[in-house]
């Protein structure tokens, strides 16, 4: 007798080019967990705009992201891939979480207190409320496991309050969801500021390895990437340079961090940089020529889009139905 999957939701926002980052510690995460769940896997334009963007860049960037998805391995026979504006049931969730939301757990956000922080007095309102959008991206789909990343873990656990907030006012509404962190390749670092992670948005060009860099580029920001004192290659938190070199040769060859020291026995930093940077440009190499044969095929990329938030939309109004008909909304006669 077959058991039902767990359900897994996660995206990616398509602002700039998709990073190493993204790569390492999503991408490669959902094609290895796509077999074991139930999976819906979007680009999060909707969340991109909490920042100004260039139209043209973002429709460009939104298809790149997807197009990086498939070439990642994304099989559509496991997972359900989509654009999030595509399906209307995420702002329209999002605004009644806005209502079961308190203004003091939105304002102790980390991440809005840094982003807000750069934005002086022009803070977008949707800046704020970016957690309850998200809470709605997973409630939709009655997420068990979310993928998240140490920065997103407190937007999960706001998500987990209101699923039980909202739970204990009108019943077992959502499914509450756990956080799925995976031990190696989930935070990359810069390769210029090597404490913080691997950011699309933050990160100089010379600080993040973009999926559509060339080879030279590639080898170019790993040999100029922030090292540390002394000589000696070992893997330790103050080492935060060599560690994070250490740690994508482990996330791309599955070894571990001690098997990957032992190799640079006597030798130098510069052999760790230009070793990293050939293991990634060996890895991207395939990813980016495939991606490119999705993207060439825009017709075929959008039908694959379009049946997507379809199938997306049909598990989406379920919940946004039910969640309705709990509040005492009239219902429609359509």
């Amino acid at each position: 007798m077959s058991t039902q999957k767990k359900i897994m939701v996660s995206g990616i926002q398509p602002t700039n080019k998709l990073t190493l980052g993204n790569y390492l510690g999503a991408l490669k995460n959902w094609v290895k967990l796509q077999t074991e769940y139930e999976c819906y896997f979007f680009a999060v334009d909707l969340h991109a705009i909490t920042s100004r963007q260039d139209p043209k860049e973002l429709a460009a960037n939104t298809y790149f992201a997807l197009a990086t998805y498939l070439a990642a391995g994304i099989d559509l026979n496991h997972a359900t891939i989509f654009v999030q504006s595509h399906v209307r049931q995420h702002p329209e969730l999002a605004w009644v979480l806005n209502c079961f939301t308190y203004m003091g757990e939105l304002s102790r956000m980390t991440q809005f207190k840094d982003k807000s922080s750069r934005a002086g007095e022009t803070i977008p309102v949707g800046l704020f409320t970016y957690p309850t959008l998200m809470a709605s991206d997973i409630l939709l789909y009655q997420a068990d496991l979310v993928p998240v990343g140490a920065d997103q873990k407190q937007h999960l656990e706001l998500t987990r309050d209101i699923a039980i907030r909202i739970n204990n006012l009108y019943g077992d509404l959502f499914k509450v969801p756990e956080p799925f962190i995976p031990n190696i390749g989930a935070r990359i670092m810069d390769l210029q500021s090597p404490e913080n992670k691997m950011s699309k948005s933050v990160s100089t060009d010379m600080g993040a390895v973009f999926l559509s860099d060339s080879a030279k580029e590639i080898e170019k920001k790993f040999k100029r990437a922030v090292t540390d004192s002394g000589t000696e290659i070992s893997y330790s938190q103050d080492k935060p340079g060599i560690k994070n070199l250490i740690d994508i040769q482990c996330a791309i060859s599955g070894k571990k961090p001690q098997e990957i020291v032992a190799s640079y026995q006597g030798k130098l930093y510069g052999h760790l940089k230009v070793d990293t940077a050939n293991c990634v440009i060996g890895e991207l190499k395939p990813l980016q020529e495939q991606t490119q044969v999705f993207l060439s095929d825009k017709a075929e990329l959008q039908r694959i889009l379009s049946k997507g938030a379809e199938k997306a939309a049909v598990k989406a109004e379920a919940t946004l139905r039910k969640v309705y008909d709990a509040i005492g909304f009239a219902p429609t006669h359509s």
